[in-house]
C-alpha cells in the first residue's frame, strides 16, 4: 500500500514515514498543500495523511479540492486544533478521519489500517481466501492450508496487491507504485525478485505470470 503525507512540520513527518515503511507500506513525503494536491492528484495512493495547518494551501482546501475533482481517496486529516467544530469542518470537507496532535503513532496506524482495510475490502472481512490461502490485511499475517508462513513486510505488500484483486491480473508497474515509493529509481524487475520468493513460500503454481501482462494470484 502507498501512502501520502502532507506535513510541514519535517520531523514529524520524516518519523512518521520511517515508521510507516518499517510496516510495510510506501510512503511519499511532501511539505506543503499546493505540492500536496498536485501529488495526490497525479499519483496512485491508497491513502493521504493530511495536515491542516499547511503553508502554500490548508488541509481543507486541498481535501476539498480533491473531493471536488472525484478522487475517492482515504483522507486522515492531522492537526493541532482540538476544537469540535475543526473536526466537523475537516470531515464536512470529505476527509474520513481526524487525529488531534500530540496523538499516540499506535493510534495513527490503528487509523490507517483500518481506513485501508475498508477502502480494500468495500467494509469486508480483512481475510482473503483464495484456495488454502488466507491472507489477512488487518494483522498482515498469512496462512497456507492451516500453517503460518512467515514473510517480509515487503514480501506481505506484494502478495496484498496481489490477493486484493485475486483471480484478476495485476501489472508490474501497478505494483511498484503501490508498494515502492516515488523516490524508487532501482530496477522495475525488482518485483519479479519477490514473486519468486513468494512462490518459493506458498508453492510455484499459486502466482501465475501472464507474459506481457502482469501476475495473477489463483483464487481456486
Amino acid at each position: 500500500m502507498r501512502l501520502l503525507i502532507v506535513e510541514d512540520e519535517k520531523r514529524l513527518a520524516l518519523s512518521l514515514a520511517r515508521g510507516l515503511t518499517a510496516e510495510g507500506l510506501a510512503v511519499d513525503v511532501v511539505h506543503n498543500g499546493l505540492e500536496g494536491l498536485h501529488r495526490a492528484s497525479q499519483g496512485s495512493y491508497d491513502l493521504v495523511v493530511l495536515d491542516i495547518m499547511l503553508p502554500g494551501m490548508n488541509g481543507y482546501r486541498v481535501c476539498d479540492a480533491l473531493r471536488t475533482a472525484g478522487h475517492d481517496v482515504p483522507i486522515l486529516m492531522l492537526t493541532a486544533k482540538d476544537g469540535e467544530y475543526d473536526e466537523a469542518e475537516g470531515l464536512d470537507t470529505g476527509a474520513d478521519d481526524y487525529l488531534t496532535k500530540p496523538f499516540s503513532y499506535v493510534v495513527l496506524l490503528a487509523r490507517i489500517r483500518a481506513l485501508l482495510r475498508r477502502r480494500g475490502s468495500a467494509g469486508g472481512s480483512p481475510v482473503i481466501a483464495a484456495g488454502g490461502l488466507r491472507v489477512d490485511t488487518a494483522a498482515r499475517r498469512v496462512q497456507l492450508d492451516g500453517d503460518e508462513i512467515s514473510l517480509t513486510a515487503k514480501e506481505f505488500s506484494v502478495l496484498e496487491q496481489l490477493a486484493l484483486r485475486v483471480g484478476e491480473i495485476v501489472g508490474k508497474g501497478e505494483i511498484l507504485e503501490h508498494v515502492w515509493d516515488f523516490a524508487y529509481d532501482g530496477d522495475p524487475n525488482i518485483v519479479e525478485v519477490y514473486i519468486s520468493t513468494l512462490r518459493r513460500k506458498l508453492g510455484a503454481g499459486r502466482i501465475v505470470t501472464v507474459r506481457g501482462a502482469g501476475y495473477r494470484l489463483e483464487g481456486r
